[in-house]
């Protein structure tokens, strides 16, 4: 007797993201092997990134042959001005079209690596075993300017890797030689290293496990959170510095990275040496580094981590509800998905691998910039400059709930949102093998519309024109389980899978 046609539907495919932790034999189908380029949009899809575009037109003269952009900072004043600063090639820019060295006079950096903070119509740039710099546009026109050569400084401000603006007051930790100490300002004056509430906390005998060093700084709900490379001090009161009082220490967890701090609004995100955490859970599961946010990609990415030379950065978009973590020698972004975790605690997790950031920063109206080795560029559209880029979804190997059956697959059809005119193929290949079978198509620019308007009119993700594309794609071999890999070309058009519908036989018993 004929075997019946067995009709599989695999919805929002690889919707849980990437698992490159867990065996790939019996994967759970709602995780990607290969997940690259990618984010999982609102609704639960892999879709593709949006691209870069161009913002500075002069990167490359201004610039020369050296890494390119490290820094970015969007400086507010109190009238509402704004100042896009950056630094890169040993220098410091203003603008955004066009990158402005202001460079104080006599002043040389030997990096690019400032951490940037403004405090009180003032924005200051920190990086150890430079003086700080100092910015304001007080006499009506932007002016950046040592610290010591400030008309109203006083005292002499810590040459530390790491500053925080929080409480009205900068606190700076990581001085060359002194990795054991905070320093904060006067209030509100981020100028003023003597007198006044100004002073200095030695946390070198407080230490869950002995001598650490200070590796970043984060304030949250009251709290100075102090991160060292293996544990964490979280100090209360920290309004008013001199007197808070040490609440918690987290032994086993630390912070590795000062730029993979991110403030979520009711969390803090950090990079670990055993991964993404978060600091709120943390908190509460002391040390259990099990329960992490890369817990789906962590020896992947930790791989990547410690081949590291430059500085690691990162971003949180809550516009987009991402955590974007840049390892720049290893031209690999890993995007974390923070809206709901997953049971276990993880985050749904994609890699960009065609964009190489060196920096970020997210505008105060929620635009991201980005820094790259041509200069400034804005995180927007579907294309990395004028470049196409390629989307790659893979997914686990599949037995569709039948253990003991060969499969004999005849036909796939797919339902793709957008991807008008982008060059796609259809892989899928059986038992493990890294061989697949091809189908190569391209969507037509017409077909039928999502409803007939935008996406529920609640982004601009989606336009009235996004189309559904359905293709058909007959398709042969058999095996046990079954892989399943889109690969499109994404040139300017947006592109998410909605769904796989696969047609087979079940054979004989394995």
């Amino acid at each position: 007797m004929a075997q019946q046609l067995q009709n599989i539907t695999v919805a929002a495919p690889g919707f849980f993201g990437l698992n490159t932790q867990d065996s790939p034999i019996g994967g759970n189908p709602s995780f990607a092997s290969i997940a690259d380029n990618c984010v999982i949009d609102q609704l639960g899809r892999i879709g593709a990134r949006q691209g870069w575009e161009a913002v500075s037109t002069n990167g490359s003269s201004v610039l020369g042959s050296s890494r390119g952009i490290e820094t970015v900072h969007e400086f507010i004043d109190n009238s509402g001005d704004k100042v896009v600063l950056s630094a890169g090639n040993a220098k410091v820019f203003k603008g955004t079209t066009t990158l402005t060295d202001i460079t104080p006079s006599s002043y040389t950096p030997t990096a690019n690596n400032w951490k940037t903070v403004s405090l009180n119509n003032h924005v200051y740039m920190f990086q150890r075993g430079h003086e700080p710099l100092l910015g304001t546009d007080e006499s009506g026109s932007f002016v950046l300017e040592t610290m010591s050569g400030h008309s109203h400084s006083t005292g002499t401000a810590p040459q530390g890797n790491e500053v925080l603006a929080a409480y009205g007051k900068l606190f700076v930790a990581d001085v060359t030689g002194n990795k054991h100490t905070v320093y904060w300002s006067d209030t509100l004056n981020g100028h003023a290293w003597t007198g006044g509430t100004s002073g200095s906390l030695d946390v070198t005998l407080v230490w869950p496990t002995g001598f650490d060093e200070i590796t970043a700084l984060a304030a949250h709900n009251g709290f100075l959170i102090i991160f060292g490379k293996k544990s964490i001090l979280v100090y209360s009161g920290a309004s008013s510095p001199a007197s808070m009082t040490l609440t918690d220490t987290i032994e086993g967890v630390g912070c590795i990275a000062r730029d993979s701090v991110q403030h979520t609004g009711t969390d803090i995100i950090f990079l670990s040496d055993a991964g993404v955490r978060s600091f709120g859970r943390t908190i509460q599961e002391k040390s259990m580094p099990m329960r992490d946010i890369s817990k789906n990609v962590r020896t992947d990415l930790m791989g990547l981590v410690v081949l590291q030379t430059n500085a690691i950065k990162s971003v949180y978009s809550s516009d987009n509800a991402f955590y974007l973590l840049t390892l720049p020698d290893s031209n690999t972004v890993y995007c974390f998905d923070m809206r709901t975790p997953l049971e276990d605690g993880s985050h749904r997790a994609t890699t960009w691998s065609s964009m190489y950031p060196l920096s970020f920063a997210v505008l105060e109206d929620g635009e991201i910039y980005i820094g790259i080795s041509s200069g400034i560029a804005e995180y927007k559209g579907f294309m990395d400059g004028a470049v196409k880029y390629e989307l790659r979804y893979f997914s686990n190997a599949m037995d569709f709930g039948n253990t003991s059956n060969l499969k004999f697959l005849k036909k796939f059809n797919l339902t793709i949102i957008g991807g008008q005119n982008t060059p796609t193929t259809l892989n899928w290949g059986y038992d493990y093998t890294q061989s697949y079978t091809k189908q190569a198509f391209t969507f037509g620019s017409s077909n039928i519309g999502e409803y007939g308007v935008s996406e529920y009119n609640t982004t601009a993700e989606y336009t009235s024109s996004i189309l559904i594309n359905t293709p058909k794609v007959n398709t042969s071999g058999s095996g046990e389980v079954v892989t399943i890999g889109i690969e499109a070309e994404v040139n300017g058009a947006a592109f998410s899978i909605q769904k796989i519908d696969i047609h087979a036989l079940l054979g004989r018993l394995i």
